[in-house]
């Protein structure tokens, strides 16, 4: 009888191996973990920020770091990386961002479009109040910031003929909050939704992908105490799994796109609330 020997050890999954990342809001947060999951998964990563530190306002972000930034944390898995201090409603510091990545590495294969935010409460947000300058600020963070990062992005890989683009949405571009507030971020994140799948339509000729997933409540060292405020147990009720969603449940989902399991994957948009959006 032929032996079977258990192997002891195991192959590193690297599907991302070669590969070259742009993250965007990426110094703390989901963004963060979007970063990490990909250099895990072998790519190099570029980590663009308004804000390189901005964990260290939030105590339970600045807990979980394992270096002075994320472009460190990146190099303590053996990979190489970038911090860059952008602000993504910046035109001109996006593309010299972009062109600094593409001169240092020689090319730009995943863009993660996840820098953004709300401002302002539920009640003084509501659609029919909400003040031009909240609202103006919301627009660019969210809905300008992501077109203007997918156009530079849009530059290397349309030359290089392949690439996949993420942007990020939310289940607030699904849902209305039953008094009509937070319509400045929900309208925003609904636009990218829609601008997502125009960008799929201009770039699939030139093999790149564009997708958009869409988180729910997701647990964060800055959202988990808002989320608790807000009544957790009472906003679980409308999420079919039971639970707030984790930064690795959206990372998870990044990692899909950002790799060839998804490359017949186009225009789509994909929810990661745990059932929220069908509840």
């Amino acid at each position: 009888m032929t032996e079977i020997k258990e192997c002891s050890t195991m192959t590193e999954y690297l599907p991302l191996a070669g590969k070259v990342a742009l993250v965007t809001g990426a110094a703390r947060g989901i963004g963060r973990s979007y970063a990490l999951r990909l250099a895990e998964r072998g790519a190099d990563v570029a980590v663009l920020d308004f804000d390189l530190h901005s964990y260290k306002d939030f105590p339970l972000e600045a807990d979980a770091m394992r270096g002075d930034t994320v472009a460190e944390e990146i190099h303590g898995l053996g990979r190489r990386a970038l911090g860059v201090q952008v602000d993504v409603t910046d035109a001109e510091a996006l593309n010299t961002a972009v062109r600094q990545i593409v001169n240092e590495w020689g090319r730009l294969d995943i863009a993660i479009c996840n820098a953004g935010g709300g401002v302002g409460t539920l009640e003084e947000t509501r659609a029919s109040i909400v003040e031009e300058k909240v609202l103006d600020v919301v627009l660019g963070r969210n809905l300008t910031g992501t077109i203007l990062t997918c156009q530079a992005v849009s530059v290397p890989m349309k030359s290089q003929g392949s690439g996949k683009i993420v942007t990020v949405g939310s289940q607030a571009g699904n849902r209305i909050e039953t008094n009509g507030g937070y319509a400045h971020y929900g309208s925003a994140k609904a636009a990218i939704a829609k601008y997502t799948q125009y960008l799929a339509r201009d770039l699939g000729p030139f093999g790149i992908t564009a997708n958009c997933i869409a988180p729910g409540y997701i647990s964060t060292g800055r959202l988990a105490p808002m989320l608790s405020s807000m009544g957790g147990a009472k906003l679980l009720e409308g999420v079919p799994l039971g639970r707030f969603g984790t930064p690795d449940d959206c990372a998870g989902v990044v990692e899909f796109l950002a790799s060839r399991l998804s490359d017949y994957v186009t225009g789509a948009i994909i929810p990661v609330d745990g059932g929220l959006t069908y509840s």
